[in-house]
């Protein structure tokens, strides 16, 4: 993770990665970063003000039941600092409540973002571990908070991870549906207990499709994301879901795969189906024969986690309105 080298609280801007969870199999436990980012400036002030930039925020709160503010207040109190007002300015390109760790992108952001703000106090695992806790679940936050693939436990106290780097040469296609789907109802779908056999064969499905995403091994991967724990649950609530998942690999895709709780499906591709254009006709021709409408992006495996920018007092940025320093960082990261 880039560290803010400050020595004296400035502006800290901090761009996040989003995250695809459970990939198929690997449920609450194997995450992977994308290339779709939060921006989220921070700066002490005399009073709190929460600037909301652009869209995919409808509904974030300007005030200080904000979770960004809410955890970067946690953090304060983690370190055995206090700094109550804030002037934080949000921007994203993640859909909320599409299955893209909108949430856990948040938090991570407020996390490095305020850990930044106060020299680095807190490490990586602590924020790691503050951020399973908020979260509920690592696979998200890791994702976000390390870049590439993580492979992950929590256990309700400690999370642990490994981080895998994802293999050249692979590709996302996010099929991201025009309705929210919200995590807790995704999840009151679920069934309490599950069989011996669909808990075995998960078991052994996400061990082989974290061995082969380690060692590249893309043919493997339409065959190792299959999952009996939570997608044939939740294909009820997506038109079009099952279809996809059953035939992406006749049309060009390696694999295919709810994103987190959804409703976004994922479909992991090698790199020259881009240019082909069947992949996205075919998801486009399922969806759009359920009567649902689409976005579909190429996406990448995002390989780093938060990026940091400080901006110093006496940069005359500092005293910028949050939409030009959001604007200005995010031309300077070039995405």
């Amino acid at each position: 993770m880039q560290a803010a080298s400050a020595t004296e609280p400035g502006r800290v801007v901090v761009q996040v990665p989003a995250s695809t969870a459970n990939l198929g199999p690997g449920f609450d436990s194997l995450g992977m970063a994308l290339s779709l980012f939060e921006w989220v400036s921070m700066a002490p002030a005399e009073e709190t003000r929460i600037t909301l930039v652009g869209d995919n925020l409808e509904g974030v709160a300007t005030d200080k039941t904000n979770l960004i503010y809410e955890v970067a207040q946690a953090v304060f109190r983690k370190a055995g600092v206090a700094m109550p007002e804030l002037d934080i300015g949000i921007r994203s390109d993640i859909p909320l409540a599409r299955g893209l760790g909108s949430s856990a992108t948040a938090i991570v952001g407020a996390l490095v973002a305020a850990n930044a703000l106060i020299g680095n106090v807190l490490s990586d695992d602590d924020l790691f571990q503050m951020a399973s806790e908020l979260e509920k679940h690592p696979d998200n936050v890791g994702a976000s908070l390390f870049g590439g693939i993580i492979a992950a436990s929590w256990d309700g106290e400690r999370a642990d991870y490994v981080r895998i780097e994802p293999p050249a040469g692979m590709e996302v296609l996010a099929a991201i549906p025009e309705f929210e789907l919200a995590t807790k109802k995704a999840r009151n779908v679920l069934p309490e207990q599950v069989s011996m056999k669909d808990a075995v064969f998960n078991v052994t499905h996400s061990s082989l499709l974290t061995a082969a995403l380690a060692s590249g091994r893309l043919d493997l991967l339409g065959r190792a994301m299959r999952d009996r724990l939570h997608q044939p649950y939740r294909a009820a609530l997506i038109p079009g879901m099952e279809t996809i998942l059953r035939e992406a690999t006749e049309h060009g895709a390696l694999g295919a795969v709810l994103s987190g709780a959804g409703p976004t499906l994922l479909l992991i591709a090698e790199t020259e189906q881009i240019a082909d254009g069947s992949l996205v006709s075919f998801v486009k021709r399922v969806m759009s024969a359920e009567g649902i409408q689409m976005d579909a992006r190429w996406l990448k495996p995002c390989l780093h986690g938060p990026q940091v920018r400080y901006i110093a007092k006496d940069d005359p940025r500092y005293a910028e309105e949050p939409l030009l320093v959001l604007q200005n960082v995010q031309a300077e990261v070039g995405v």
